[in-house]
């Protein structure tokens, strides 16, 4: 019971902690247990949870988890495990997959979606290591890991793992940002030599075409001479 409780304790000290709009004092409390769907969606799960993988209850989990779906705009599988302290700030149109991970204190903006690329069976779900940034209508799908301290930027799609202490961007994601160190001019630089090469590559195959074509029309004219002296 002890642990349940910190557990419950560290959700709600992650809002108090992460969402500035909340108020101290007794006003405080009562907006988060009240007014956060994020907090309720999570407190929630954990009942429907144990429901789910300790009692094994068949139905009545995904039924209960329709229900807080309804009520909070956040859908959990009930098979998915959650962390302490993980945040879902505002929450609208969050999803998260069945063999979904997410670690201690993660942050979830709404219409982020742990999703799976397939029909594919096993663990087919992202693992979102401790305090991961997951921005506003992040994708981030299949059975791949963010991993510890990352950032993933608003809208972003993600499809492969994203190392420790980065940040990425993009639809594909791709990195900007490693361990403080700033990767845009690094990753734009790269994107530039390589159309470069390619270019490169373009030009030979015209010039050994020309060569070829030059070829063809010297060995006609020394044809034509050899005709013309005969």
């Amino acid at each position: 019971m002890g642990k349940i409780w910190q557990t419950v304790k560290s959700d709600f000290q992650a809002v108090k902690d992460r969402d500035p709009a909340i108020p101290d004092g007794l006003r405080g409390f009562f907006e988060v247990i009240l007014c956060t769907p994020g907090f309720q969606a999570i407190l929630a799960h954990r009942f429907i949870h144990f429901l789910h993988t300790r009692l094994r209850i068949p139905i009545l989990p995904r039924f209960l988890g329709l229900i807080v779906r309804w009520w909070t705009g956040i859908e959990i599988h009930p098979g998915a495990q959650i962390g302490k302290g993980v945040f879902i700030d505002h929450g609208m149109g969050v999803v998260i997959g069945e063999t979904a991970i997410v670690k201690d204190n993660v942050t979830l903006f709404h219409g982020v979606t742990l999703g799976g690329t397939g029909k594919e069976k096993g663990k087919r779900h992202p693992t979102v290591e401790e305090g991961a940034f997951i921005g506003a209508g992040a994708k981030i799908l299949g059975n791949i890991t963010i991993g510890k301290n990352s950032k993933i930027g608003a809208g972003s799609v993600v499809v492969k793992d994203v190392p420790p202490d980065s940040t990425v961007v993009g639809i594909p994601a791709f990195m900007v940002k490693h361990k403080g160190f700033k990767l845009r001019e690094a990753t734009a630089n790269a994107q530039l030599t390589n159309t470069i090469l390619r270019r490169i590559e373009e030009l030979e195959q015209e010039l050994k075409l020309l060569k070829e074509e030059l070829r063809n029309v010297q060995d006609q004219l020394s044809i034509q001479n050899k005709q013309e002296v005969a």
